[in-house]
């Protein structure tokens, strides 16, 4: 099949389809004739796997690294099991993170709905923030 027919098949843009040729993730052949190229079966289970892994979260330098050792002949099995517990850790560790830093907006939006509008002068550009900026030098 042709470069856009993969590409449709598995749901992903041409261009992508492009990228993981030159890094080497797909292979394909070029039709004497018209210089198209084109993809086996092959090339479509690896870009079904490519884009299954990235759905899970892999980035693409972790898929060929899973890639290399199957190709090694390794089970790359207990290697993605490790990879994937240390993203669900990291995860979790970003959403506390990005929970904490909501409830800082939360709160400074419920504060700053009590305040005037003012309007710019030499010291401040927006009272909003150079107000906060000034309690959290404090805290």
């Amino acid at each position: 099949m042709k470069t856009s027919e993969l590409a449709q098949a598995v749901g992903v843009t041409p261009e992508t389809v492009r990228f993981y040729t030159r890094k080497g993730l797909l292979i394909a052949t070029r039709q004497p004739e018209n210089g198209y190229k084109i993809y086996d079966t092959a090339a479509l289970e690896r870009l079904k796997f490519i884009s299954h892994a990235k759905a899970i979260g892999f980035s693409l330098k972790e898929i060929e690294h899973i890639i290399q050792l199957s190709q090694q002949g390794s089970s790359p099995c207990p290697t993605v099991r490790q990879m994937l517990e240390s993203k669900i850790t990291e995860a979790k560790r970003k959403i506390e993170e990005l929970n904490r830093h909501l409830g800082i907006m939360e709160n400074t939006f419920s504060d700053w709905s009590k305040e005037p509008d003012t309007l710019p002068d030499d010291k401040a550009i927006c009272c909003l923030i150079d107000d906060w900026s000034e309690t959290q030098s404090t805290n």
